[in-house]
């Protein structure tokens, strides 16, 4: 008789095979900011820096969730800018894992401007890959991802690819 998943806590599942599992949902984080002059560029709209310092923000709190453990950012593999932003207009980040390797996640991260009437525009969408590390600093393996929807592993199955094509990309010098 196969044993039966053991729920942890807030979608975290220890499986058969002695792994944890943890769901999409369990390390997703939002966070909101609103823009004020200390972020603006010169032109009036929001510093690309400032951004990617928050997406990079993002993506840290998401895998440490994930993982428990240290992290760095190994790779910012793209990021897509789609419109600005200008004063006082709140900022929205949604960060997720979409993807786990031994001791990696890839993270993506949607950045909406969010409207006074709520709904959200995309500005941006950005994927990091982030590594847990020990206590010495080096990498250790993460919580495997327990993929629940077709829409997850349509994300899965995308950021399959993209590993492939960071690898491709490093074995030609990039």
């Amino acid at each position: 008789m196969k044993n039966e998943n053991i729920v942890l806590s807030n979608n975290s599942i220890n499986d058969d095979d002695g792994k944890i599992y943890r769901t999409v949902d369990y390390s997703k984080t939002e966070q909101t900011h609103l823009l004020m002059s200390r972020h603006m560029n010169g032109a009036g709209r929001l510093f690309g820096g400032q951004l990617i310092a928050w997406i990079d923000e993002v993506a840290g709190i998401v895998a440490k969730r994930h993982s428990g453990q240290n992290i760095i950012t190994a790779c910012i593999d793209n990021l897509e800018f789609k419109n600005g932003c200008y004063l006082n207009d709140l900022v929205v980040l949604i960060g997720y894992v979409t993807h786990v390797g031994r001791s990696s996640m890839e993270v993506r991260i949607d950045t909406y401007q969010e409207k006074p009437d709520g709904s959200r525009h995309p500005i941006n969408r950005a994927f990091f890959v982030m590594v847990a590390l020990d206590e010495f600093d080096k990498p250790v393996e993460v919580p495997r991802l327990k993929v629940q929807t077709i829409e997850q592993q349509a994300k899965w199955d995308g950021a399959v690819k993209r590993a492939e094509l960071r690898i491709q990309r490093k074995l030609e010098g990039y």
